[in-house]
């Protein structure tokens, strides 16, 4: 919520001149221009309030980018702007989201392939079958949700193994709700480090704003991020020994390991594509999604077990989750639209010029924590700022972990809230925010000492 105080305070500044590689139309006075600003206010209510009304939240920003780029577009005309001058700043957007939107699109398809071939399946048996105290279910399924979500994105991560949590931690409501928590943060500070981790990390790396390798100076930072609260809850649980149960180990599927050697040689791929052949990451990921169809092929064909399901690789593309990437194509457009109205340039005079880039981006952690991330990371990459590699990696980091400091601040969170059957809550969560503020201060110093 304060990123849109932060844009409405913007509206009383005075005008700047340019964004990306087009001119904007500096009507951010107009009727019309705050017109769009309370369309995208509306719309982000909805989005904030997804888990009252159950409304997807990719319903309302799409709306909202039709209704603000409708607008953009009137107003270009007023101004005498040409069409195909407005039409570079459209494409721009369209380029932004067609680059993501296709590399995420192969990352979602391996994940499902992965867990249909029950992967995550398999983890979760062996790790309930194994018997660990309350503390040690904690650090480990803590330290796995940290590096998993490094290459499976936080939400995935942190629903995989929630799902361990709730089974090892039935009839113990106050070890499910520190275990969230601790899933949470451990996504979150996972996902800073990689750019395959989070979409803010990834929206950075493909914007070319810092080289694949850079990122992994993060890793101690958020390390360090996930490490002070997960030390802090350690001690506040149960010594003690969960129920015994009579899980039974799951089976690989076959082809399941395949899949996952084949997972890590597509991010290699598209690694090299963008460090070698200097092409876009998303033509790497999209070669190894093309292979990956052609050994789907190879099974649906020759593999057969007694009752399984032939593999079918558009299942898979199928069960992506649609919701997000069309929420993303929203974001980018409602953003794109009011950045090339001219509010970006605004809220970057109010935040960047006025505040300096330190404390703007430790700021865009806090406003992270309300806001979801993609937007507010969207419109720092459209501000066209001048800042070197150490601030980009610190944007990069505080917008990662910032959403940890409150449950409805990530997408990791909101969705342990509705797995978690009220057992893990916004209050629960909330009453971890001080040790949390304490991982994400000692983050912020570790980065400075490590990469300043």
């Amino acid at each position: 919520m304060r990123f849109l105080f932060v844009l409405l305070f913007a509206l009383l500044l005075p005008e700047m001149a340019m964004a990306a590689d087009f001119d904007t139309l500096g009507l951010t006075g107009t009727q019309r221009g705050i017109y769009t600003v309370l369309i995208f206010i509306i719309a982000y209510a909805f989005v904030m309030t997804e888990e009252f009304t159950h409304l997807s939240k990719s319903k309302p920003v799409i709306l909202a980018a039709g209704i603000i780029w409708a607008h953009a577009a009137i107003l270009s005309k007023e101004a005498g702007v040409s069409a195909e001058d407005m039409h570079k700043a459209f494409e721009y957007n369209l380029k932004e989201y067609a680059e993501l939107m296709l590399f995420l699109l192969t990352a979602m398809t391996y994940i499902n392939s992965m867990s249909e071939r029950d992967v995550f399946e398999a983890l979760r048996s062996w790790l309930v079958r194994k018997q660990f105290g309350y503390r040690q279910l904690f650090v480990i399924t803590g330290i796995t949700t940290f590096f998993l979500s490094s290459v499976a994105d936080n939400l995935t991560a942190a629903l995989l193994i929630g799902a361990v949590v709730s089974a090892v931690g039935k009839g113990n409501e106050k070890f499910i709700s520190m275990g969230f928590v601790n899933l949470v943060i451990a996504a979150n500070a996972g996902g800073a480090f990689c750019p395959f981790g989070d979409i803010t990390t990834l929206m950075v790396w493909q914007a070319e704003y810092a080289e694949f390798f850079d990122f992994f100076k993060l890793f101690i930072p958020s390390a360090v991020n996930y490490g002070i609260p997960a030390a802090v809850m350690y001690f506040a649980l149960p010594d003690e020994q969960p129920a015994a149960t009579n899980e039974v180990a799951v089976q690989l599927k076959p082809g399941a390991l395949v899949i996952c050697f084949m997972f890590l040689a597509t991010i290699a791929s598209a690694v090299s594509f963008k460090q070698v052949l200097h092409l876009p990451p998303f033509m790497g990921m999209m070669v190894g999604l093309s292979v990956l169809m052609l050994y789907g092929y190879y099974l649906k064909i020759n593999v057969t077990v007694e009752g399984d399901k032939r593999f079918t690789i558009f299942d898979h593309v199928r069960n992506a989750e649609w919701d997000t990437l069309l929420f993303f194509f929203g974001v980018v457009f409602a953003v794109g639209g009011l950045g090339y109205i001219g509010y970006l340039e605004l809220l970057s005079g109010a935040m960047y010029d006025t505040l300096g880039p330190t404390t703007a981006n430790i700021l865009v952690g806090l406003i992270s924590a309300v806001v979801d991330n993609i937007p507010v990371m969207f419109a720092v990459l459209n501000m066209n700022l001048d800042m070197d590699l150490y601030q980009w990696l610190l944007v990069t980091l505080t917008a990662g972990v910032g959403g940890s400091l409150l449950s409805v601040g990530s997408a990791a969170g909101v969705a342990l809230m509705g797995q978690s059957d009220h057992k893990y809550t916004f209050f629960s969560h909330l009453k971890w925010t001080p040790a949390i503020a304490a991982g994400y201060a000692g983050s912020i110093f570790a980065h400075y000492l490590i990469n300043g």
